[in-house]
């Protein structure tokens, strides 16, 4: 559950601090008090995007920061430990989020900074806000089979899985019939360009490396003459009668007194003598390379238009030999794929139809899954209908195969293969006996799209183990006895889960476990939100005025105080129905 929320330069809200327990909340207040903004609060924690409004006015920076106490078996502890966050259920999740006056925005779980992505997918598994947008998404068939698969995701779910991997099989054979089949136009003109280049690099015979030897080879022999004089020189300053001779003869005249001091010489001329080795060596290495310094105009020719061609092929089809092979490579297989086009085109058409009979397959169990959810799905909803005074309403999610002309012939029928599947789901509704089912867009109203949303609601509270429930005005529309049926709705989810409501009725405020008093003051020239726990008292106080607006009088204290007696034994008996 949320433990506790602060909230800082937010909108109209300074600085706030609320606790929060378990079972059902309601937050109550004047219109434009800033209970919103609390709920805005929980979507920026739960990883709604921000943005620059939302900080108060001559402030840097809004804050927030949320505390999570949650069970060892809830599923967002895997999910941290997959994003690498550290954290245990023995101590509080603590998530928190900033967003600057520049609109940027940087969040923290359990100290660790996290991206938006990570954040949304940590928060959607903690907080579920429910405001009067989504009875919009109820009116759009679009939207209906994303509900119908939260509801069956223990059935559907698997299946669903094994149709996403089939079908991303069926998409790449499909785009590269595609992309083989746009090709064909230009098949002719490409072989005879691959033809021509394929046999001009494979005339050249290269070998890798082969440029690098050869520009080698070129400095070579473009100084030979130059080269041969040198080493020559070189070879008779050391050898005869120049170094090696001084060394010979300092070796054998040393050698004539060192047994006078060995203890001194004998270092020196063991020295000299290795000196003198090595100079031998490195002599005789000379006179090799000597005689092997080629005088040779005709090969440096050669090897200079081999190196222009090597150039020329350069200039066209890569920066070295290496890259001009790797392209030989790539335009040989390009030209076995042209010259076998028509045999790849069938190899790909039939590669295709198989996957697609197989998707198709999937798709079908899919459907049958999906209707056999949809049977549970509509039974249930009725079920909760009735709670909410709503007891002859008929619910039908009606399954169908998404039409197309130009589909996939299936069942008799040709059909359209999205990535959701074959068939498109919509809620029918009837609200009164006799009535025949019709798309719920076209004949609910506000109240009823409420009822029917909080029955979802209720439904789903019970598979997708989001701790957090939040519901922004959800009973607009309604009044009497249906205020009282969603207020004990709301009341009996709380035993699934921790509820919030903002609302204007009494009805629901006092059915509440917790009661919380949004509400506006000025401090100096500024405006500011607080937020006040009631107690009975309180309660009183805040019901009376829902119930009479302006003017509280006695009466309407009386009423108050006898609906949070009437509303207390009303938990005891929901409370009882529910365990």
């Amino acid at each position: 559950m949320l433990v506790m929320l602060s909230i800082k330069n937010l909108a109209v809200i300074e600085e706030i601090d609320v606790y929060f327990h378990k079972g059902f909340h309601v937050l109550s207040g004047e219109t434009g008090a800033g209970k919103s903004i609390i709920i805005d609060a929980l979507g920026l924690i739960a990883g709604g995007r921000g943005s620059a409004d939302l900080v108060r006015y001559g402030c840097d920076k809004a804050e927030m920061e949320a505390l999570f106490e949650l069970r060892t078996t809830h599923p967002v502890w895997d999910t941290l430990s997959r994003l690498g966050i550290q954290g245990t259920a023995e101590e509080h999740l603590v998530i928190r989020r900033e967003v600057t006056v520049n609109g940027k925005s940087t969040a923290r779980i359990n100290g660790q900074l996290v991206n938006l992505s990570m954040l949304r997918e940590v928060g959607e598994q903690l907080v579920n806000i429910h405001g009067q947008h989504e009875h919009q998404s109820l009116m759009k068939p679009e939207r209906h089979l994303g509900l119908l698969d939260t509801f069956g995701d223990v059935k559907i779910g698997p299946v669903k899985m094994k149709y996403h991997e089939q079908y991303n099989a069926y998409i790449k054979v499909e785009r590269e019939l595609r992309d083989l089949q746009e090709t064909s136009q230009k098949t002719y003109q490409m072989m005879d360009l691959y033809r021509f280049q394929l046999e001009e690099i494979s005339s050249a015979n290269l070998q890798p490396g082969e440029d690098e030897e050869l520009q080698e080879e070129r400095l070579r022999l473009a100084h030979s003459e130059k080269m041969m004089d040198s080493v020559s020189g070189s070879y008779h300053n050391l050898n005869g009668d120049g170094s090696m001779g001084a060394l010979s003869v300092a070796l054998s005249r040393l050698g004539d007194v060192s047994r006078y001091d060995s203890k001194n010489l004998d270092p020196i001329v063991e020295q000299l003598q290795s000196a003198y080795y090595q100079l031998e060596d490195a002599v005789y290495q000379l006179r090799s390379y000597q005689e092997n310094i080629e005088f040779n105009p005709g090969r440096l020719e050669e090897v200079e238009s081999r190196l222009n061609l090597i150039s020329g092929l350069r200039r066209k089809y890569g920066e070295n030999v290496e890259q001009i092979l790797e392209y030989y490579e790539k335009i040989q297989h390009e030209t076995d794929l042209l010259e076998n086009k028509d045999e790849r085109l069938l190899e790909l058409t039939d590669k295709r139809d198989k996957l697609r009979t197989k998707l198709l397959e999937t798709g079908e169990q899919l459907s049958k899954l999906r209707r056999e959810c949809a049977q549970e799905l509509a039974e249930q909803v009725e079920a909760e209908l009735k709670d909410l005074q709503m007891q002859r309403t008929s619910l039908r999610v009606n399954i169908d195969y998404i039409e197309d002309l130009n589909g996939a012939c299936w069942n008799g029928r040709n059909i359209r293969i999205t990535r959701q599947g074959i068939d498109t789901a919509e809620f029918l509704i009837s609200p009164n006996p006799g009535e025949p089912l019709r798309p719920l867009g076209k004949i609910a109203s506000g109240g009823e799209l409420s009822r029917i949303m909080l029955a979802l609601k209720s439904i789903f509270a019970r598979h997708d183990q989001v701790p957090v429930l939040v519901f922004d005005e959800v009973d607009t529309g309604v009044s009497g006895r249906a205020a009282q049926s969603i207020a004990e709705k709301l009341f009996k989810l709380s035993s699934e889960c921790q509820v919030f409501s903002i609302t204007h009725l009494p009805q629901v405020a006092c059915m509440a476990d917790h009661q919380y008093l949004i509400e506006k003051q000025i401090i100096g020239d500024r405006t500011a939100t607080r937020v006040v726990s009631l107690h009975e008292d309180g309660r009183v106080d805040e019901l009376a005025r829902m119930l009479g607006g302006v003017e509280i009088t006695e009466k309407t204290n009386h009423h108050a105080h006898e609906m949070l007696k009437l509303a207390e034994a009303r938990k005891d008996v929901t409370s009882y129905a529910v365990h």
